[in-house]
């Protein structure tokens, strides 16, 4: 069991040797060609960062090392001897990029050194601007403000003399107002006795015309009182005329009256079933038969229907008026116009069934 284990290992120990082994030269070449151009730009900085990580680099590629001589041992002393040559070329290239990357830090902190140091002392500077302008421009202030006190003395003083050359005109002014105010008083006292007397007349003769048109108002009001006591009498008569009972003494006439109103609504009552029974009976007719449209039969049974519903609707109307008439009986105020609310005739009342107005205003109406 321990020789069959044993092979396996080899093998694979063989093809992780070959395999490194067959790319050797192109690493050989990078490494050989990287510290040729980068040789002449380093400092003594960097010579001194690649010699402090060194170790370090060194003791990464010992575990290797370390692991590949455990397999070595299965494997040959050939495989050892290749795969040493990469890493030597490898660790080289690792130091040079090492080396480099520190170089281009220490490059970028002091062009942020310098970049930090130039805007202070731009910011110096522009302070130092700063402090100027404000001193310069509390001098303009100061020198417009004693220019500004200047021109108000300037301007007080001539203010002064203009007040004074004022007063002086406004008194001379004032004198020759005064003497023509004088003349003015004289004149206008005048005019005002002139105005009181005119005054005086008007108001003399307003008065006249103000007694003339209260004659005549209170001449005007007797008239409107005369008419609208005249009206109030009209109106009165109006209302004793259109709640009047003209026949309400006479009972035996309304008695007449009433059953002529009760002859002629079993009429109408007895009509309105005729002709409602002959349109339903049209009706089931149109139903039940087949009218041909050609000949027009079936318009003129619908027509002769719309008839008789029609009339059935008249005959409901006069059945209305004539319950409405038997209610005024009832309260004996049938056979009073309600146009002109005079008495109806008794041959008018006993002639048309029911009647609500005289021949007079039927004829009108």
């Amino acid at each position: 069991m321990a020789a069959t284990s044993s092979k396996p290992k080899s093998t694979t120990a063989k093809k992780v040797a070959t395999a490194p082994a067959k790319k050797a030269p192109a690493k050989k070449v990078v490494a050989k060609k990287a510290p040729a151009k980068k040789a002449p730009a380093k400092k003594a900085v960097a010579k001194k960062a690649v010699a402090k990580k060194a170790p370090a680099k060194k003791t990464a590629s010992a575990a290797p090392k370390k692991s590949s001589s455990n397999t070595s041992k299965s494997a040959g002393v050939t495989s050892t001897t290749k795969k040493s040559v990469p890493d030597k070329a490898a660790a080289a290239k690792a130091k040079a990029a090492a080396a480099a990357q520190a170089l281009k830090e220490r490059e970028a902190k002091a062009r942020t050194a310098a970049k930090e140091k130039a805007a202070q002392d731009k910011a110096k500077a522009a302070a130092a601007a700063k402090a100027l302008k404000e001193r310069e421009a509390k001098a303009r202030i100061a020198a417009k403000d004693k220019a500004a006190k200047d021109k108000a003395k300037a301007a007080a003083a001539a203010k002064a003399l203009r007040e004074r050359e004022a007063k002086a005109r406004a008194a001379a002014k004032e004198k020759i107002a005064k003497d023509k105010a004088r003349a003015v008083a004289a004149a206008k006292a005048a005019k005002e006795r002139e105005i009181e007397n005119r005054r005086k007349a008007i108001e003399a003769e307003r008065l006249r015309k103000q007694r003339e048109n209260d004659r005549r108002n209170e001449e005007e009001r007797k008239r409107q009182e005369r008419r609208e006591a005249e009206e109030r009498k009209r109106q009165e008569a109006l209302d004793r005329k259109r709640h009047s009972k003209p026949y309400a003494d006479d009972a035996d006439f309304l008695a007449e009256l009433r059953t002529l109103l009760l002859e002629q609504r079993a009429i109408a009552a007895s009509q309105i079933d005729l002709s409602e029974s002959q349109a339903d009976e049209m009706l089931v007719d149109r139903e039940r038969l087949e009218y041909d449209d050609e000949d027009g039969s079936s318009v003129g049974s619908d027509v002769a229907r719309d008839q008789l519903k029609e009339l059935a609707l008249r005959l409901r109307l006069k059945v209305d008026e004539i319950d409405v008439a038997l209610t005024r009986v009832d309260d004996g105020s049938y056979g009073r116009c309600d146009e002109c609310y005079e008495r109806i005739p008794k041959d008018r009342l006993r002639y048309q069934v029911p009647a609500f107005t005289c021949a007079a205003c039927r004829s009108i109406v």
